[in-house]
């Protein structure tokens, strides 16, 4: 709330606040208050009368609870007072939101740097097997991946499993933790311009025979041809792909995007961008280190 470009807005907020808790004390003062004449309106029919004897009276609220009320209104004032809320308004306190953030990091940062530093000393071959570790590498995967990759980092629809044996840009250790550190950014360009509705389906034929299963053979000839031409540049003459580029296996059965023919006319026809955000910026080396361990003992057995 502190970089308002005009002063408008921190009145637009302060006067509606402040006014609005200061008009809640004389609406209540004056529905409390008493007749002019004296009398007292305690106990007196309002004229309201439900299943036949049910009366409404006009009986005022308990001292006590009233009381309630002008306690919140004055912890309301202090609470503005000490804290930012009206605006341009920093507080007595100083307190802001980045602040509070950036110590509780460094009460953390204290009390569990030391346990990470030492888990960097390990090799990744020695830390996927200490179970230590991976309990606490499960923890900081739930925290920054499992959104993306799943809790049990099965992946789902456009987001990579990371349980097989199949990785994009490859699954040794020192992949892994530069995808981690770095991110990645794929792009796979649309072709629905260049090939149409035919050439499309002839592709898709192709790109199906490559992992084995059937499809009209003219249309695979067809396609081979429009293959050869626009996609070996990325996925190889031979369709196993091109972990430098990110670039999938077409001859497997491991599909990001499904692997129905249709899902692979859609791929070819409107193109894919995937992205994985970096992690280095607010993740140490020590936790990509640890992270990275628990990544590749996902699918370490099924590693040559």
């Amino acid at each position: 709330m502190f970089d308002f470009t005009s002063d408008y807005w921190t009145w637009f907020i302060s006067i509606p606040v402040v006014g609005g808790m200061i008009a809640l004390v004389f609406l209540i003062r004056w529905m409390n208050k008493a007749p002019k004449d004296g009398s007292s309106l305690d106990g007196k029919p309002l004229g309201h009368v439900w299943d036949e004897d049910l009366v409404e009276l006009n009986n005022p609220m308990p001292k006590w609870w009233m009381n309630l009320f002008y306690i919140t209104i004055v912890f309301s004032f202090g609470y503005l007072l000490l804290y930012p809320g009206l605006g341009t308004w920093k507080g007595l306190l100083g307190w802001t939101q980045l602040s509070q953030y950036e110590t509780e990091n460094e009460t953390s940062a204290e009390k569990y740097d030391p346990i990470y530093k030492a888990y960097l000393s390990k090799d990744i071959e020695a830390l996927q097997l200490d179970p230590i570790a991976m309990k606490s590498a499960r923890r900081l995967f739930g925290n920054y991946c499992a959104i993306c990759h799943g809790s049990d980092a099965g992946g789902g629809l456009g987001f990579p499993n990371l349980t097989d044996h199949d990785s994009l840009y490859g699954g040794n250790a020192e992949s892994i933790s530069a995808s981690i550190a770095n991110g990645r950014k794929g792009v796979m360009p649309p072709w629905e311009a260049l090939l149409g509705k035919e050439g499309n389906l002839n592709v898709s034929s192709y790109v199906i025979s490559l992992s084995g299963r059937e499809a009209d053979d003219n249309a695979i000839r067809l396609g081979k041809q429009k293959f050869d031409q626009l996609c070996i540049g990325c996925h190889g003459v031979d369709g196993k792909g091109n972990q430098a580029l990110g670039a999938p296996n077409l001859t497997d059965n491991v599909w990001l995007y499904g692997g129905s023919q249709r899902s692979i006319m859609q791929s070819i026809a409107k193109g894919r961008s995937g992205r994985m955000p970096m992690h280095k910026d607010f993740l140490s080396e020590a936790k990509i280190h640890l992270l990275t361990a628990y990544v590749y003992s996902l699918s370490v057995d099924d590693k040559p």
